[in-house]
């Protein structure tokens, strides 16, 4: 017997027993069944009030191939090729299975991810350490029964998950933040951003004076007027003590 079969392999059969001349043992191993339960579907006593299903119309079966098995009992009749080829299935994944030994681990592991790596979604952390939502948002909130004795760990050391697996949702999660302007460095926030309730400062702006060409000139000048004003006052002193 060939492992593909037809659709409708029962309605099949009754098809190929009401219109083919084929043997019950063909009919059969066509379409997956004992010969006996051919036998009785030619006799009536099975498949009752079910309709015949033609596999020709619906691209199972040739005429040739049926045409071939008429005129030789031993030929086994082959499902025809189809032409459309059917996408594969994926299977959604549901959440991580977590063993018992480890599931006390599961709010730690929660905790760490939720301080390391804040850009994940809460769908992100069920796949990851195969916990629930409710789980997540009482962790979050403080509500937990256990908050005041969780410690954050890491789940890839904590055996919940393994470290490609983080990564990739990491990598996900990157993808979702809005880009950086290009060239734009890393810098702190302005203080007036960081400390709450602090308002715009003032710049500070350190006065210097400004020198110029005609300001050195006036200080050269001026300069030698003190020189000579000091020259001067030596002088009226020798001559007042000369005098006495």
């Amino acid at each position: 017997m060939s492992d593909r079969k037809p659709l409708m392999p029962k309605a099949t059969a009754v098809w190929l027993v009401e219109n083919t001349s084929l043997s019950f043992a063909q009919i059969a191993a066509f379409c997956g069944l004992h010969p006996l339960e051919v036998k009785g579907i030619a006799d009536g006593d099975v498949a009752q009030g079910i309709k015949g299903h033609d596999p020709v119309t619906n691209a199972q079966l040739t005429r040739e191939e049926i045409a071939r098995g008429e005129k030789n009992d031993t030929h086994m009749l082959r499902l025809a090729e189809s032409r459309i080829t059917a996408p594969p299935v994926k299977s959604k994944r549901g959440p991580r299975y977590t063993p018992v030994s480890r599931r006390h681990d599961r709010p730690n592991a929660v905790l760490w991810l939720m301080k390391s790596h804040p850009e994940l979604k809460d769908a992100q952390v069920m796949r990851l350490v195969g916990t629930t939502k409710p789980t997540i948002a009482s962790i979050r909130d403080r509500s937990h029964w256990n908050t005041q004795n969780l410690v954050p760990q890491d789940p890839v050391t904590l055996g919940l998950c393994t470290q490609t697996d983080l990564d990739a949702e990491v990598r996900k999660a990157a993808k979702r933040l809005p880009p950086r302007p290009d060239g734009a460095p890393d810098t702190l926030l302005p203080m007036a951003q960081s400390v709450p309730g602090l308002g715009p400062q003032p710049t500070l702006e350190i006065l210097r004076p400004k020198v110029t060409e005609s300001s050195s000139e006036e200080t050269a000048r001026e300069e030698e007027a003190r020189m000579l004003a000091s020259l001067k006052g030596l002088g009226n002193e020798k001559e007042h003590a000369d005098g006495e």
